[in-house]
């Protein structure tokens, strides 16, 4: 499910390392909402995650991202439900069209990371 959203970079993180196999690296984007802006937190996977350390905080970007969902049973045996928004591309909002960063996104029955880890997220 590919969304689109405008906003300004609110805080940039630093590449996690979740397993062997899996990367991480988060930000979060303020849009614009009415009188109460959202702070809403995203993320960029394995290879992407390099794509933010061409973008500062307070710089207005397009972010395009599929919402992701999974279900997790703890080791006490509860379930919880854990959502993502995966980035696949973003690019300045003044930038023209041929400066983009991100790929294409990935095909929709492939997961754009290792599903099945351990951790909940």
């Amino acid at each position: 499910m590919a969304i689109e959203v405008t906003g300004k970079l609110y805080k940039i993180f630093e590449t996690k390392q979740i397993t062997e196999r899996f990367t991480k690296r988060e930000f979060v984007l303020e849009v614009e909402d009415g009188k109460y802006p959202q702070q809403v937190l995203f993320q960029f996977t394995g290879d992407r995650c390099s794509n933010l350390d061409s973008f500062n905080e307070g710089q207005e970007v397009k972010v395009q991202f599929n919402l992701r969902g999974r279900e997790w049973t703890s080791p006490k045996g509860e379930v919880k439900y854990f959502n993502s928004l995966d980035v696949w591309r973003m690019e300045p909002l003044n930038a023209s069209a041929g400066a983009a960063r991100g790929d294409e996104p990935p095909p929709p029955n492939e997961p754009p990371h290792d599903m099945d880890a351990d951790i909940p997220f």
